[in-house]
């Protein structure tokens, strides 16, 4: 219980926050000004918003997890906020867990809503059959998201603000390219391809959330590719946060 009161503050605080509000109008107008560049596409202006249209729903969310996230425990650290709510018989995990759920629930209110928003683009150029591949991909990003906060929490409980954020956004970035890091570690010596391998291991695999193309060719998913997301992102949400809570115990706060 105490972790979902932690969730619904945090979730409140966020969506108050003036930077989501920001983030969610400057969405709605990038969502509409894929529709400009879009006729420069020569014929693939719909696979073109669409594509545009998801990138933007996660560059956001990243964004969003950068100067949010990333400063999520360490502000209230600085501000000796923290003391107030771990004087009480609250476990330092429950606390991690509680903020991470309600910054991913926020991220994923506003996922939703430019989601939708890209549906009803699609829908009103007239095709209405592009709408469940953009749900699917919407789902996707928002697991992205997910996991991605889980980063921001453990950094922020251990670091500072900048570098918290610099670790999550390299995490981000790397994570991007886990498949080709397998592929180029196939032509190295045996130590060192064992040691890439490890750490493409390590680092959160993104491509497996990014369905971009596939939705702008109106194609969906397959229902084993969502649940392997999903327990993938849950999965490793929950070992990053373990590890969060590991090293948060043992910080000393006097």
């Amino acid at each position: 219980m105490n972790a979902l009161l932690i969730a619904h503050n945090t979730f409140r605080e966020a969506v108050r926050d003036r930077v989501l509000a920001g983030i969610m109008v400057a969405g709605l107008v990038l969502l509409g000004l894929t529709r400009v560049g879009s006729a420069l596409a020569m014929g693939e202006d719909l696979r073109l918003t669409i594509d545009m249209g998801l990138t933007v729903i996660s560059l956001l969310g990243v964004l969003v997890i950068l100067m949010v996230g990333a400063s999520l425990v360490a502000k209230e650290i600085d501000r000796r906020t923290v003391f107030n709510l771990l004087s009480r018989p609250l476990p330092r995990p429950v606390y991690l867990i509680g903020k991470w759920a309600g910054l991913s629930g926020a991220l994923a209110a506003v996922s939703l809503v430019l989601g939708a928003a890209l549906a009803g683009i699609v829908s009103l150029l007239g095709h209405p059959d592009y709408v469940a591949a953009i749900a699917q991909a919407t789902t996707l990003a928002i697991l992205e998201l997910a996991l991605l906060t889980s980063l921001a929490v453990l950094f922020s409980a251990l670091s500072t603000p900048v570098l918290s954020a610099l670790y999550t956004l390299g995490f981000f970035l790397a994570g991007q390219w886990v498949d080709d890091l397998r592929t180029f570690a196939a032509n190295l010596p045996a130590g060192l391809r064992e040691l890439l391998r490890v750490l493409a291991d390590v680092l959160p695999n993104l491509p497996l959330f990014n369905m971009r193309s596939l939705a702008a060719a109106g194609e969906p998913t397959s229902a084993l590719h969502l649940g392997l997301a999903a327990g993938y992102a849950l999965l490793y949400s929950g070992c990053v946060l373990a590890l969060a809570a590991a090293a948060f115990e043992s910080r000393d706060f006097k």
